[in-house]
């Protein structure tokens, strides 16, 4: 179903955009060829075909989740503006 130059008035201001008259027909047949192309794309039969995660067929390579060394506790709190019991103050964000 194609836009109706009222349908592309319509569109551009709910997205408060100023389109002029003169750009309202150029708008429509860009906005039309978009639906037709998404028409296309819909057209085609995918039934059969299972969903892709990664079109290349790539992996990734995680590291082990290994607990390991955070380093020396006094050396790091050293940088902290404020610290109570060996933790980092922060201020607080829910009330």
């Amino acid at each position: 179903m194609p836009l109706s130059e009222s349908d592309v008035r319509r569109i551009a201001d709910l997205g408060r955009i100023h389109v002029s008259e003169d750009q309202i027909p150029h708008f429509q047949a860009e906005l039309n060829d978009i639906f037709r192309m998404i028409e296309t794309v819909r057209s085609v039969n995918t039934d059969d075909i299972e969903p892709m995660p990664n079109p290349h067929d790539g992996v990734q390579r995680l590291r082990a989740d290994e607990p390991g060394d955070c380093g020396n506790r006094s050396e790091n709190m050293k940088n902290a503006p404020e610290k109570t019991e060996g933790y980092f103050l922060v201020p607080q964000v829910i009330e």
